[in-house]
């Protein structure tokens, strides 16, 4: 696929998910919960969207840094460990949020449950050859 290809394939699902409130109603991800967070870029400074499946706890998302199993992080990941507030997207709802990676103790509990709810992830530890970071988005009030 190419970069113009990928960039129109994630404006088509995005309107979908604007339209079926944060989750999309055909293709491959048809019916999982998906933001779209935008995170300033580490290095660039420049705003950076990326679509993230989650789970919730407590009132807060919870996303994993998994970048579908891949041995490296994703892109996102090092963005928000510099720069932690961001915007979420769900559906048609727009949220400031504070993007926080979890410590250890609390990795493993919200990764089960991130598991539970989601259990295509439960592969990609095995998959990517590490420790898949989980990140807890919490709404600004």
């Amino acid at each position: 696929m190419t970069n113009e290809d990928a960039g129109a394939w994630e404006e088509a699902l995005i309107a979908d998910l604007r339209e079926h409130d944060g989750r999309p109603s055909q293709g491959p991800l048809a019916g999982h919960p998906i933001m779209v967070m935008y995170s300033t870029g580490a290095k660039s400074g420049h705003r950076r969207r990326a679509l993230l499946t989650y789970s919730q706890d407590a009132g807060d998302f919870i996303v994993a840094g998994s970048a579908g199993g891949s041995p490296k992080d994703p892109a996102w990941l090092s963005n928000v460990r510099s720069k932690p507030n961001v915007t979420v997207e769900l559906g048609k709802r727009t949220v400031e949020a504070t993007a926080t990676v979890v410590d250890e103790d609390e990795q493993k509990r919200l990764w089960d449950a991130h598991v539970a709810a989601l259990p295509w992830f439960a592969d990609y530890p095995e998959k990517a050859g590490r420790i898949i970071p989980i990140v807890r988005i919490t709404p600004k009030v």
